[in-house]
């Protein structure tokens, strides 16, 4: 194994109470907070071909994750993860077959175009990579990990159990933001949001709203920075001070659409940015279909907004079934078009939301919950805005009626509603109406 002199492996706290971003390889320590040995299972016999069904691994990834990778291994990952023609499966088997991955990068290209299974006339191609890199790559590779940012790998304990659960995991994950959040996506508390990219203004505003009640219950929302539904559910997040995770389909360097670019830096400085697309990659549509995939291995639950028969939206609703996560799906007038596919999710087993705080009534508190009780006896007196609330619900009124009361659109009204809700203030009642405690 070549060992780089010198290395250090800076890294971002897994506390959740912390927000620090992490250093240029971004990996989140175990509790001991140790760099784990660098051990590695034994190799197989070099040329031997193993049929990988998708998912399937040759490399034992959990025992991989709780040893760790010293920083030389994920050097190497890393580099190996940008040489044309390998992808998960063909990564995984050279893995697999290269216990040392100094010693793959010496093989002959003929010896592992048989062993890992490249295609047939990709020897130049490799052969020309690794010649970019020269013979002793590893520093030069430092450098470039270095200019992308806080990254994920495989051998991470911080990188989420059940991205590793999927058909494809991510050869790599590129984040920016808060890295606190890591924690509680480890441990999927989050809520994914997803919906149309040309929603109906019902469905906006019900987007808004429910990104603002998960940020007020102390959800992480996770959505996609899409045009649309996404936007609308990371704009009521923010909106009440909660933690955005938005889940890219380009490189960290792009903003799409351009017009999300206050939104995307807002959610960088304030929530999370995460990509498996490495700096500098085209923007493909196939790339925004696969972000689906990690979206739903980041969440508890999924709730649908609104979509049309043929969306991205669906996907992430079968992902979710297959892996028995609980799907929410507001109903739509069933003559729109852009909710055609979303009402349809309703014949299935998803359950209707009619009202964001019906959700919250099911998950309950987040992982980032803080506690405030407005009434509770010694505590702080209501703020002027929740009295104004109060006193419009009087002996009880509806979300409507509150609306027009206090001249305040729905996902702002709300968000207010839970937090007295979950203060004991208010108990909600049947047809979107409240009546106080």
């Amino acid at each position: 194994m070549v060992v780089m002199a010198g290395e250090l492996a800076g890294r971002p706290m897994e506390d959740p109470a912390a927000d620090t971003v992490g250093s240029a390889m971004g990996m989140v320590e175990p509790a001991t907070g140790m760099v784990g040995a660098a051990t590695r299972p034994a190799a197989t016999r070099v040329g031997e071909v193993v049929a990988l069904r998708p998912g399937a691994f040759a490399v034992n990834w959990g025992l991989e994750r709780q040893r760790g990778w010293s920083r030389s291994l994920r050097l190497w990952w890393w580099l190996w993860s940008r040489c044309p023609g390998l992808g998960w499966v063909r990564l995984n088997r050279l893995w697999a077959r290269y216990p040392d991955p100094a010693l793959a990068w010496c093989t002959p290209a003929e010896v592992l175009l048989e062993s890992v299974g490249l295609p047939a006339g990709a020897n130049d191609a490799l052969d020309r990579f690794r010649r970019q890199w020269g013979p002793s790559p590893l520093a030069a590779a430092a450098r470039a990990v270095q200019r992308q940012g806080p990254l994920l790998l495989p051998g991470d304990p911080a990188l989420p159990e059940a991205m590793m659960g999927l058909d494809r995991p991510p050869v790599a994950l590129h984040w920016r933001g808060r890295g606190s959040l890591w924690g509680p996506l480890r441990r999927r508390q989050a809520v994914a949001v997803v919906g149309t990219r040309r929603p109906s203004p019902h469905g906006l505003l019900m987007a808004e709203a429910i990104g603002a009640a998960l940020a007020r219950a102390g959800w992480p929302v996770v959505s996609g920075m899409a045009e649309g539904i996404d936007g609308a559910a990371h704009q009521g997040c923010l909106a009440q001070g909660g933690r955005p995770v938005a889940v890219l389909g380009t490189g960290l360097d792009r903003v799409y659409p351009r017009h999300h670019e206050a939104l995307q830096q807002r959610v960088e400085v304030e929530g999370l940015l995460l990509t498996e697309q490495a700096p500098g990659a085209a923007v493909q549509p196939g790339h925004f279909a696969a972000r689906n995939r990690l979206q739903v291995a980041l969440a508890r639950a999924l709730v649908v907004v609104e979509c049309p028969e043929a969306s991205g939206a669906l996907h992430s609703a079968r992902l979710a079934w297959a892996q028995g996560l609980p799907v929410w799906v507001v109903p739509a007038d069933a003559g729109k078009r852009s909710a055609i596919g979303s009402n349809r999710l309703l014949a299935g087993t998803a359950s209707p939301l009619l009202d964001p705080l019906d959700l919250m009534r099911q998950l309950g508190p987040g992982p980032l919950h803080r506690t405030v009780s407005v009434l509770a006896p010694g505590r702080a007196e209501p703020s002027r805005l929740d009295r104004e609330l109060l006193e419009a619900v009087g002996c009880g009124a509806s979300l409507e009626q509150l609306c027009l009361a206090l001249d305040q659109p729905m996902p702002a009204v709300s968000a207010r509603l839970l937090a007295l809700e979950l203060a004991g203030a208010v108990r909600s009642m049947p047809g979107l109406c409240w009546q106080p405690t």
